[in-house]
């Protein structure tokens, strides 16, 4: 195979090996996993209807935004060891280019979308709250059903939360700072408490236990998604009095939003000469955000709860769009390298 990956399928777990990388072989349990990312879609749109009609459900919710978020980092921890941050070394092209792509051309196009569409100012916040976001935790996963690279999407993941510490707040003032007030320094320590700590603490947990928490790896997909529902649920019950009349611009600004990060990863990855499964694997990472941290963010920051809608209502497209991007690569016979 071109790039050098070999695909060993045993009795429904899935065990990938980059020859020439030397990347360690990591058992995952594909089943559940595809079905919980398959289903999401449904149970975000589901959650949002009944959050719509009876907002006195979760309205009191509001304050596990953020835990609620915390466990879904701590479940991406428990999926990396320090050898995918390796990769850096290995696919230095690759995941140079993802990481700029994903800072430079989302946050860029989240303003530019905002600004064209004449959005109000905390709708606007939001979405550049959500372009500036590192790449989404369900991306790994639909880049496997993409037949992209696996471990240069891991490790894209890995080092964009790593950077986002920093360039998420950074950005957010570069881009916005001028009509909202942006505490940088704040938004790094939250980043900080709600990302790299919890993720941080599950690296160390997979590093030390491994296959002795295989049992607990397998499972916390399907709570990562549900975790990722009820936080939608909690913001469309939040802002529903304004939900009416703002889900139309709002659902097209970030469907905009997300087909332009999908289109432009894989197109300037092409630009630079990238081979076919790196093309897929930039345009899932950098079409897909980590849109659950741009809606934590704007509770632990005070921003208006009205900008974390475009957080949610992205959670929910872009899982729908990747997996009909996946879905369609999937089926081509043969790929061109």
């Amino acid at each position: 195979m071109g790039s050098g990956r070999t695909l060993h399928i045993t009795r429904g777990k899935i065990d990938y090996e980059i020859l020439m990388c030397n990347v360690r072989p990591d058992p995952i349990h594909v089943t559940p996993f595809m079905r919980t990312i398959t289903l999401f879609p449904l149970g975000a749109i589901g959650i949002s209807i009944f959050s719509f009609l009876y907002p006195g459900v979760l309205l009191p919710f509001k304050g596990y935004i953020v835990p609620l978020l915390g466990l879904v980092m701590l479940g991406m921890g428990m999926t990396l060891r320090p050898d995918d941050f390796r990769n850096v070394i290995r696919r230095p092209k690759a995941v140079t280019l993802g990481v700029a792509l994903q800072f430079i051309l989302m946050p860029f196009v989240a303003w530019l979308v905002s600004e064209s569409m004449g959005l109000p100012v905390e709708l606007a916040l939001g979405m550049v709250l959500v372009g500036s976001c590192p790449g989404g935790t369900a991306s790994n996963i639909i880049c496997y059903l993409a037949k992209g690279e696996v471990a240069v999407s891991i490790t894209l993941t890995a080092v964009s939360t790593l950077l986002a510490v920093f360039l998420t707040p950074l950005l957010t003032w570069v881009y916005i700072g001028q009509k909202v007030p942006v505490p940088v320094l704040a938004m790094m320590l939250n980043i900080f408490t709600i990302i790299l700590a919890p993720v941080s603490l599950g690296v160390f947990i997979n590093y030390r236990l491994g296959d002795r928490i295989r049992v607990i790896k397998r499972i916390f997909p399907g709570i990562s998604v549900v975790a990722v529902i009820l936080i939608i649920g909690i913001i469309i019950a939040n802002t529903q009095t304004q939900l009416a009349m703002l889900a139309a611009p709002v659902i097209a600004a970030v469907c905009l939003h997300n087909i332009s990060g999908l289109a432009g990863g894989y197109c300037l990855a092409w630009m630079f000469g990238c081979e076919e499964r790196i093309r897929r694997t930039l345009a899932i990472e950098v079409g897909m955000q980590n849109s659950g941290l741009a809606i934590a963010l704007v509770e632990l920051t005070k921003f208006p709860l009205l900008a974390a809608l475009p957080g949610a209502l992205f959670s929910i497209w872009h899982n729908i769009s990747g997996s009909i991007l996946a879905a369609w690569w999937a089926g081509e016979v043969r790929i061109k390298n």
